[in-house]
């Protein structure tokens, strides 16, 4: 497939390297020059280009960049873009540590719904919860005893089913979870977050989410600190 990546931090570079391996036509970008990627494309045959240009000519279109950096997209970045082409949203919202403030998510709206809302485009939900680390090294086929399975929301079944569809191929269980709006079951501070659970395990762990954001991951008068020194 062809595939745009808008960052290249930890879970973007992590993709970037398993998608390459797998063959796929990979271009990557982030808010600097694509001059700036030129380490990157050396190491892994994928193209370094603009954000602009990552969005547009690809089956997928990843998003993996700082909740609070989705605002500071190019406000056209999907202009001509397709309708039904695939958006997939990594990000996760940490108020205290590096977001600050975003009051939509703050009184209840689920991350990703307000990264849509953003973007003017609908979008998948998918590779927030696990570890950069664990998403490059940890992949096993299918069948593969202890399998690490990944929870994937989004209301379009079948942008839905080719996100699923990648998640396997990158060496992981899919697990449909549900829609948009039910995402925040993945959001940070849910028992599925940052685990290597199995399929029964993810499935059990959404169950068992509850929909109030944990405090560590809500706002304070003094957010955003770091993520040594929360605010």
């Amino acid at each position: 497939m062809k595939i745009g990546l808008i960052g290249a931090g930890q879970i973007g570079g992590a993709l970037t390297r398993r998608l390459r391996q797998l063959g796929h036509d990979v271009a990557v970008a982030n808010s600097r020059d694509p001059s700036t990627l030129a380490d990157l494309a050396r190491e892994t045959g994928a193209q370094a280009v603009t954000r602009t240009e990552a969005a547009r000519g690809r089956d997928i279109v990843i998003v993996a960049i700082p909740e609070a950096g989705i605002r500071d997209l190019p406000k056209d970045l999907f202009a001509g873009v397709p309708a039904d082409s695939v958006i997939v949203d990594t990000g996760n919202y940490y108020p205290q540590q590096r977001d600050g403030r975003i009051a939509e998510i703050e009184n209840g709206m689920t991350e990703t719904r307000w990264v849509s809302q953003q973007l003017g485009r609908p979008v998948i939900k998918a590779f927030n919860n696990i570890y950069a680390t664990h998403l490059r090294d940890r992949g096993r086929p299918p069948g593969s005893p202890g399998r690490i399975a990944l929870p994937v929301a989004g209301d379009d079944p079948r942008a839905k089913k080719l996100v699923m569809q990648l998640v396997d191929d990158l060496g992981f269980d899919a697990i449909d979870a549900g829609t948009l709006d039910e995402s925040w079951h993945q959001q940070p501070g849910t028992p599925v977050y940052g685990t290597d659970h199995d399929a029964a395990g993810v499935r059990r762990s959404l169950a068992e989410a509850q929909p109030e954001r944990t405090p560590q991951y809500r706002a304070t008068p003094n957010s955003p600190g770091s993520f040594t020194s929360p605010a």
